[in-house]
């Protein structure tokens, strides 16, 4: 059985310039996801797809592989997540290393530990799932949002309006942080992954999204909380 940690790594950032390699806590916010993944000793490779050079100086200096620069095909702002994990797989096929599972662990996710990547891995297996995809319920009801119009706003599900909030049916949303994949269903396309995606439920004070600077700050006080400190 082999198991592999593809960390995503693209060098462009626009909203934070070089994001993926921005000091977090006193080192590049890149290493956390790297560290995460090598303690938690289920990986056979560790390893980082980038296109840029010093990314990739950067990753290996933390322990990660870098077998190989991500193509110009997969480093624009068009590609997906899919299209990065596809040309990593079928590298490591021509390569001759046949994967079985595999880990997709994005570069600012300084909360994911190796604690979680095993219990993530362990899940999948207990379940028999296509994906483990951690996730955390919205801090607040979504049934009771407001959308404007003409500059007024109103319920978007009047229904709701008078319901409690105890009362209404949780809704969660991606984490953002890593995935856990069964390779042969990966290799069948996301609408088979989302037959059998399972979640990994986290907890509100360690997930935050770094799409600008002050979603960095929010996440360094959440991360220093996390540790105690």
């Amino acid at each position: 059985m082999s198991v592999i940690a593809i960390i995503t790594a693209r060098g462009g950032s626009k909203r934070i310039p070089r994001k993926n390699i921005k000091d977090f806590c006193g080192k590049p916010i890149i290493a956390y996801s790297i560290q995460a993944a090598l303690d938690s000793g289920i990986f056979d490779h560790v390893m980082v797809s980038t296109d840029d050079e010093e990314i990739a100086q950067i990753s290996r200096s933390y322990g990660a592989e870098v077998p190989f620069m991500r193509s110009a095909k997969t480093a624009n702002d068009f590609a997906t997540t899919r299209d990065v994990l596809e040309e990593v797989l079928q590298k490591y096929d021509e390569l001759g290393e046949k994967i079985d599972y595999f880990a997709c662990i994005y570069p600012c996710a300084p909360f994911v530990t190796a604690q979680k990547l095993k219990d993530c891995f362990a899940l999948l297996r207990e379940k028999q799932a296509y994906r483990v995809c951690p996730v955390v319920q919205f801090s607040f009801p979504p049934q009771r949002g407001f959308v404007l119009s003409d500059d007024v706003l109103k319920f978007k599900f009047p229904e709701y309006a008078n319901f409690r909030s105890q009362d209404l049916e949780p809704f969660y949303h991606d984490c953002g942080q890593f995935y856990f994949y069964d390779k042969k269903y990966f290799d069948m396309g996301d609408k088979k992954v989302f037959e059998k995606t399972v979640p990994m439920f986290m907890p509100e004070t360690e997930v935050q999204d770094v799409d600008n600077q002050t979603d960095w700050e929010i996440a360094e006080i959440k991360y220093r909380f996390m540790l105690g400190k």
